[in-house]
Parts: structure tokens; C-alpha cells; sequence
């Protein structure tokens, strides 16, 4: 078919060049978005006398029309046209004649694509940020529930000091909470307006771009044209929010997969969310876990990809940008069914209490504890650290625990240690001694969950 821009050219498009060149079996995820900013600009048109009344309302109609059958599927976006402003802009004359043919008055294919994604990349903002929330409320109802089941916290893949579930559970809560925050961040800085930009150097016609960006729900238009077509700052640092999400995610897959396994035994991963072997009937394997995990470098991909494209580019736009497109939509995609999956299947994991429990005592969580004690009956810390290092060590030996070693074995490294040293290291006691704001004690975790609860409420 011709192209819009045809008139200047004596020859068609080769074949090869236009499939090459065109970007329709892509940008047609956005003709939502298309339609809207070709809606508000006659709108802004028709309010600055360029377009009559009569022609207004004849466009409004044949651009909802469109938006309408697109939806219902009454009309295709087929590969005939070389992208989405191009089909909408066709159909529109097509069913309403010559007053089609003023849409596009006042405005370029360059600020309408930058409208078009700032638009799309606005919408999936607001939608990750539903699927990070529904985690989030996710792993507040796990912390509600288990702020005094006891497992062991690791450094170095070791076993340290023991913790509880809440509080291991609540540093992911953390994380994704500064997921949020990020992407709001991003919504913030982006929501300028780009139409009106022209293809660099704005246009002649008097627009109102104010009135525009008002229609659109933008804060205000864009302060320089050359920079409105050629910005993509917002997709990068999209991409580099949903990588950090990615992250977070992946961490958390690491942790179940090896919580999962046959040595930890601190989760059953529900049947709707594991699959089996196909020769070994015994497995249960974590793939959620697993494919989430895998999934992160397809997002940093797609990060390291339109760096590596915008780092050598001039002002203003190149078709360069063109690339933003795909592995954006596939990122959001990605990051937005990992999310999903990924709530589902921590909300039907069952936790194994008992393992968790058994685990920070075999693992000596408890030692500094007993270091602790040491320390407050009066033994310098270096001495106490010397001391319970011993104990660890006699431990192994007698195949026990710091919470079933014989008192008589205390007394025969220390004779500081009486019977009530089983109560300061039992896990109870250990976890509900660390009062400090952010650890995990009872009555501090229950002040946190309180305030998560809040932020839930009102973010």
C-alpha cells in the first residue's frame, strides 16, 4: 500500500526494506494508547479552531469506532500497514473521508510514538505496581502468622544466629516495597507530555500542548522538543527497576528452591505450582522457583540491549529507537507473569515449622547466646568466645546440641555455667532478647507488621 510519507519517493519500498523497517507486528500492543493521544489532540484542535466542530466529532466517532472493533475483534491489524499510526489513520479516512485526513494536523510520527509509549510504559507502570502489592500483602499474611516460628538466619550460607520466619520473610518484604518506590519515582519523573513535539522543532500551528498533557493526565508538556522525540530515559530506568525486581525475585527462588530440597525440608511447594520427573517418581521439583529464576537475565537483557542502542546516538530521533519497542513488552510481560506466579505460589507453600526450628539448633545459632551469658556472669568477651568454641566443638563430638549438652559438660569447659543456661539459649529466648527496632523479637516484629499493614493501607 502507499505510505503516508510516500510523496517524496520515486520507487517502492523493496520488500526486504519495508518488512525490515516497519514496526506494526509490534506497536500494534499500543493502539489503545495510539487512539487516546490522536483523541486529546483533536480535542486540543478543534479548541484552537483548526478543526471545525463538525470535523471534530466525525473523527472522535471514527476513532472510537476503530478502538471498539480493534477490541472486539471485528477489525485486524494486519501487516499491511507499517505501523500502528499509520493503520489507525487509514481505517479513520476510510470510514470518515477528508476529515481523516486532518488528523495528523500539528504533529509527527516521531512525538506521537514517543506519546504513544510514554502512554504504554505509564499504564504497565501502574499495573506491576498491583502485582508487586498483591506479593506484598502475600508476605505480610506469612509475617502475621509466624512471628514466633524459629529457623535459622544465615551469613556466608551458614548458619549464624537464629531468627524467625516473619522477620527472614519481612527483608523480602523490604525489598519490594523499594520496588514500589522505584517505580513510582519513574512514574513521577516521566509524566510529561511529548505531543506537540513535531518531528523535533515543534510547529507553526497554534497549539495548546498544556491543554494536551492536561487530557492525557501528564503534569505538563515536555520543555524541549529535540529531547521530547529522542528521550528514552524512562524505558531505561523502567527496565533497570523491573531488573531490580527481577533480582528480588530470584533471591527469593534461590532461598526455595533450597528450602524445597531434600536437606532443608523448611517448605512443600503446593502440587499447582511443582512438577514431577519423567523417570524418577520420587521428585518434586521447584520450576516456578526455577523459571523465575531464569527469567532474570532475560530482563537484564533487555536493560543491557537499549543501553547499548541509546549510548551512540544524536539528537534528535533515529530509527535507532525503534528497538525500545519488543524487548520492553517483553520485559513487562516477563516481569508481570513471574510476579503473578510467584504470589500464587508462596501463598500456598506450607511451611515446616518443626524442620526450621530443629535446624537453628543443630546449626549453633544459639552460640553467641551463650557467649552472651558468659559476658553477663562477668567473663571478659574474647574469653566467652574462646569458651563456647569449645562447647561447639564438644558438641560435634557428642552428635548433640547447645540446647541438650549436658550441664556437667558445661561446667567442665566452664564452671560459670549453671542450669539456667538452658534457658538463655533456648530459641525462645534467643530470638525475644532482640528487642532493637528491626530485629526479630516478638514485640518489635509485631510493631513492623503493624506499620507494613499501614503502608498496604494507604499506598
Amino acid at each position: 500500500m502507499a505510505q503516508l510519507w510516500g510523496g517524496r519517493f520515486t520507487k517502492e519500498t523493496d520488500k526486504l526494506v519495508y518488512n525490515f523497517n516497519a514496526s506494526i507486528s509490534f506497536d500494534q500492543k499500543f493502539y489503545e494508547q495510539d487512539i487516546r493521544g490522536s483523541m486529546a489532540h483533536v480535542e486540543m484542535l478543534a479548541k484552537q479552531g483548526i478543526l471545525t466542530a463538525e470535523e471534530k466529532d466525525k473523527i472522535m466517532e471514527g476513532l472510537g469506532s476503530i478502538m471498539e472493533d480493534v477490541k472486539e475483534g471485528r477489525l485486524a491489524i494486519t501487516s499491511e500497514y507499517e505501523d500502528i499510526h499509520s493503520f489507525v489513520e487509514a481505517n479513520l479516512i476510510q470510514r470518515v473521508g477528508d476529515a481523516g485526513k486532518k488528523l495528523h494536523t500539528g504533529r509527527s510520527r516521531n512525538d506521537q510514538v514517543a506519546l504513544d509509549m510514554k502512554l504504554y510504559v505509564r499504564d504497565e507502570i501502574d499495573a506491576i505496581d498491583g502485582e508487586v502489592k498483591d506479593l506484598l500483602k502475600a508476605l505480610l499474611k506469612i509475617m502475621e502468622g509466624n512471628v514466633q516460628t524459629w529457623m535459622p538466619g544465615f551469613t556466608h550460607l551458614q548458619k549464624a544466629q537464629p531468627v524467625t520466619l516473619a522477620h527472614h520473610i519481612g527483608a523480602y518484604f523490604e525489598m519490594f516495597r523499594r520496588d514500589r518506590g522505584r517505580l513510582m519515582d519513574i512514574r513521577k519523573r516521566m509524566n510529561t507530555c511529548p505531543l506537540g513535539a513535531g518531528a523535533l522543532a515543534g510547529t507553526t500551528y497554534p497549539l495548546d500542548r498544556a491543554y494536551t498533557a492536561q487530557l492525557l493526565g501528564f503534569d505538563e508538556p515536555t520543555r524541549n522538543s529535540m529531547d521530547s522525540v529522542s528521550d528514552r530515559d524512562y524505558v531505561i530506568e523502567l527496565l533497570s527497576a523491573l531488573s531490580m525486581i527481577m533480582m528480588h525475585l530470584s533471591r527469593f527462588s534461590e532461598e526455595i528452591i533450597m528450602w524445597n530440597s531434600n536437606e532443608y525440608q523448611f517448605v512443600e511447594i503446593d502440587d499447582a505450582y511443582s512438577t514431577g520427573s519423567s523417570i524418577m517418581p520420587q521428585k518434586k521439583n521447584p520450576d516456578i522457583a526455577e523459571l523465575v529464576r531464569g527469567k532474570t537475565g532475560r530482563v537484564y537483557g533487555a536493560l543491557m540491549s537499549i543501553l547499548t542502542t541509546m549510548k551512540g546516538i544524536p539528537l534528535a530521533y533515529n530509527k535507532d529507537m525503534q528497538e525500545d519497542k519488543e524487548l520492553t513488552f517483553d520485559a513487562i510481560d516477563t516481569v508481570k507473569g513471574c510476579l503473578a506466579l510467584f504470589t500464587g505460589m508462596v501463598s500456598t507453600m506450607e511451611f515446616k515449622k518443626d524442620n526450621m526450628e530443629a535446624s537453628a539448633k543443630n546449626g549453633f545459632t544459639n552460640a553467641t547466646d551463650a557467649a552472651d551469658y558468659l559476658v553477663n556472669h562477668g567473663v571478659p568477651f574474647r574469653d566467652a568466645h574462646g569458651i563456647v568454641g569449645q562447647l561447639v566443638l564438644k558438641c560435634i563430638e557428642l552428635g548433640t546440641s547447645l540446647d541438650h549438652l549436658p550441664l556437667a559438660e558445661y561446667q567442665a569447659i566452664s564452671p560459670v555455667f549453671q542450669e539456667d543456661i538452658y534457658q538463655a539459649v533456648s530459641m525462645k529466648t534467643c530470638v525475644e532478647k532482640r528487642t532493637t527496632y528491626g530485629a526479630p523479637g516478638p514485640e518489635v516484629m509485631r510493631q513492623v507488621i503493624q506499620e507494613n499493614k499501614k503502608y498496604l493501607e494507604e499506598n
